[in-house]
């Protein structure tokens, strides 16, 4: 059985990480299947929005309590590969050219949380535990911190990271982990419902270069970002979904993305 399941319904791939008698934990088959179906769906011309979402009870706990015990056997060289794999993950979602939406059912612990940290959007149910645990078991949550202290800034990230505790509920909102809770009994149709939105109301093209620019422009010095938000710009007036969007715009058509 795949440890990722791969369904496309009305323009949405969903991506269902499928262990629950692991709780979802994260291995190197699971991340090396998440990367795979993640190239995957940013390839289907039939997707326009990913859905991360999981089976059983548990979003992701984290890593695999086999993973943790061979990480006391493995050199220095194979404890940087494994870390670049989980880098190369979360790199890969973040920078992804689609959007990705995590759904999130249930607790989402240290490296579970840094997968839902690293999606564009989060939708969660107010029992859904979050946090960054590692410190409590004399690790560090190094990799998701680069994009920790990008979505919530250096205070939250640190009280987070530091304090190894675990927030649920309206915290999570306080904190920029979660967009929107729901209420379990509506998750799914919240997430489905917000898809549809996306799909129907935005231009696939202006999305992706919106992702791209919020990501590449960060790091850049005032003038820098400035000159990059110039050219993009004028890259996006050439697109043919903005060509669509002012002529319909102009004519006050609707117009159906």
């Amino acid at each position: 059985m795949s440890n990722v399941l791969y369904e496309v319904k009305d323009r949405v791939c969903f991506l269902t990480l499928n262990r629950p008698e692991k709780k979802n934990a994260l291995n190197a088959a699971m991340v090396s299947d998440l990367k795979s179906q993640l190239a995957k769906a940013e390839s289907d011309p039939s997707v326009k929005v990913i859905v991360l979402r999981a089976s059983g009870d548990v979003f992701c706990s984290g890593a695999d309590l086999e993973s943790l015990q061979q990480l006391q056997k493995n050199t220095h060289e194979e404890n940087l590969a494994d870390s670049n794999h989980l880098k190369e993950l979360f790199l890969q979602i973040y920078t992804l050219k689609k959007v990705v939406v995590a759904q999130v059912q249930g607790h989402a612990l240290a490296g579970g949380c840094g997968l839902a940290t690293v999606c564009d959007f989060v939708f969660a149910v107010p029992k859904a535990k979050m946090g960054y645990t590692e410190v409590r078991i004399g690790f560090v949550p190094a990799i998701v911190m680069v994009f920790l202290l990008r979505k919530i800034g250096e205070q939250k990230a640190k009280q987070l990271l530091l304090s190894g505790e675990l927030i649920a509920g309206e915290d999570t909102l306080q904190f920029g982990l979660v967009n929107t809770l729901v209420a379990e009994e509506q998750l799914s149709d919240e997430v489905n419902a917000f898809c549809a939105r996306l799909i129907r109301n935005n231009s696939i093209q202006s999305m992706e270069l919106t992702k791209q620019m919020i990501a590449q422009s960060q790091s850049m010095t005032l003038e820098e970002g400035l000159n990059y938000a110039a050219e993009m710009n004028a890259k996006a007036r050439a697109t043919d979904d903005c060509k669509r969007g002012i002529g319909a715009f102009l004519n006050k058509e609707k117009l159906t993305w």
